[in-house]
């Protein structure tokens, strides 16, 4: 049962990939065929085919590759995950959703929930979340937004 919850995992971390990598190619081919070059900055925080801040969706994105997705809504900036375990910690596991408010790239556009249960005697318990884990992926997520922005506008 592990095994194959962990295969399911996987696959739907590769269907997920191959979603956001569609989503960018059908992006890229509607760009053709229509002249010069935008004149606007391309790395500015609302240049974006989703409904959120583009830099922040994909820091979020890779923020929490490592665990199994649920749902993932661009449009409404939301990325919910299943639960993970750690296998050096197998009887704790966390779930963790991401929601960005805003197409501009600020602290107050993102939010982070998580929720933490620990197993006793074969039963999931739910257990706090420290505030500094919360505070901790935001700070990850902000982070990496700012250092794509800046990699997207050619500043080192």
């Amino acid at each position: 049962m592990i095994a194959s919850n962990s295969a399911r995992a996987h696959t739907l971390r590769l269907l997920g990939r191959a979603g956001l990598m569609a989503l960018a190619v059908l992006s890229l081919a509607a760009c053709g065929g229509r002249g010069g070059r935008p004149s606007a900055d391309l790395a500015a925080s609302r240049v974006t085919t989703i409904g959120v801040n583009s830099y922040l969706w994909r820091a979020s994105l890779e923020a929490v590759s490592f665990m199994p997705l649920l749902q993932t809504d661009s449009n409404g900036g939301v990325i919910v995950t299943d639960w993970y375990a750690n296998p050096n910690n197998p009887n704790e596991r966390m779930k963790v959703t991401v929601t960005i408010l805003d197409q501009d790239l600020r602290a107050d556009a993102l939010r982070v929930a998580a929720s933490r249960q620990t197993n006793q005697n074969g039963v999931w318990i739910d257990a706090p979340v420290q505030a500094a884990t919360v505070q901790k992926f935001e700070d990850v997520i902000l982070t990496k937004a700012r250092d794509l922005r800046r990699q997207a506008s050619g500043v080192k």
